[in-house]
């Protein structure tokens, strides 16, 4: 696995934390040159804006940089990407929409990877309060570890 990008609905909460958490851990681990992480959003409303300073303020307060641009995802991304995560079931229905036979595979629930926390979705912290940001990120923190555990078996 070469690249991993994480998607959700506006790129501004979700994604873009799963983004750093994975990039922190990588870096961590020495990978940080091997393996590329990105994010984007299934729709075009924030494209251009940095995360969400709430998300960001939580992020940073783990020591995550929270960096990134809102973009929204394309096709290509899907045949360019080894490992597309949705945070949830819309994302995820989308990403099939958009998604052709040859990549369909790549694409999967994020919260597959978490084995600490029951949920199958990462809910969207957006029109909550602070603990719905601390929610995400424990959920980011247990599926990225994971997928770090999973990279590194594969080295």
């Amino acid at each position: 696995m070469s690249s991993i990008l994480f998607v959700c609905m506006g790129n501004i909460c979700r994604s873009p934390s799963g983004e750093n958490v994975m990039r922190k851990l990588l870096d961590d681990a020495g990978l940080g040159d091997s393996i590329r992480c990105d994010s984007a959003g299934t729709i075009g409303f924030h494209v251009g804006n940095p995360p969400d300073p709430r998300m960001s303020q939580a992020g940073r307060n783990r020591g995550y940089a929270m960096t990134g641009s809102a973009r929204k995802v394309t096709p290509s991304d899907l045949d360019e990407f080894d490992l597309i995560l949705a945070m949830d079931n819309e994302n995820f229905a989308d990403l099939e929409r958009l998604s052709t036979p040859a990549n369909r595979h790549k694409v999967r629930r994020f919260c597959e990877f978490c084995i600490q926390y029951p949920n199958t979705e990462v809910p969207d912290p957006y029109y909550g309060g602070a603990r719905g940001f601390e929610i995400v990120l424990d959920l980011l923190e247990d599926g990225c570890k994971q997928i770090l555990k999973q990279i590194k078996e594969q080295l």
